[in-house]
């Protein structure tokens, strides 16, 4: 069965996720460290972890396997799950991949290390979420769960 797994923190694509999960009739769980509010349907659950450090990621990556969608900004978790056999989705909407996570993991490393050196930074986190990020969030999800069904 396909089922959704939401890394919740700072999430802006949940209501995108709950639309197309409804249309598709795929299960939805959110795992987050606190009490979130949820739409009242069936198909949407919450899993609340403990507030210990990365209890959401190691949640989200046992329970992740090959009838999965993770969706998450986390580079880390994201490789968790790949190697767990789960589709991947940024919060952008970009997949992460057994192709891509290896670069996305370097960069990561790269610019943690270059704030951490600098005394004075310009180097931010990731780039502001935008409409476009919104619009395609919500065809990967949408093609994900189509490439799931056609091989369930």
């Amino acid at each position: 069965m396909i089922r959704i797994l939401v890394d919740a923190d700072a999430c802006p694509v949940k209501d995108e996720i709950y639309k197309v999960a409804w249309r598709h009739e795929v299960p939805v769980v959110i795992v987050a460290n606190q009490y979130l509010r949820l739409p009242d349907h069936p198909l949407i659950s919450l899993n609340v972890v403990s507030d210990g450090f990365d209890a959401a990621d190691d949640y989200i990556a046992e329970q992740a396997g090959e009838n999965t969608i993770v969706t998450t900004a986390d580079i880390l978790l994201a490789d968790r799950c790949i190697k767990a056999g789960a589709t991947v989705i940024g919060n952008n909407g970009k997949p992460f991949t057994s192709a891509s996570i290896g670069g996305a993991i370097a960069t990561r490393a790269i610019m943690a290390d270059l704030r951490a050196g600098a005394e004075t930074t310009n180097i931010g986190g990731p780039a502001p979420f935008r409409k476009e990020d919104r619009s395609r969030f919500l065809s990967a999800l949408d093609t994900a769960i189509m490439q799931l069904k056609r091989t369930n």
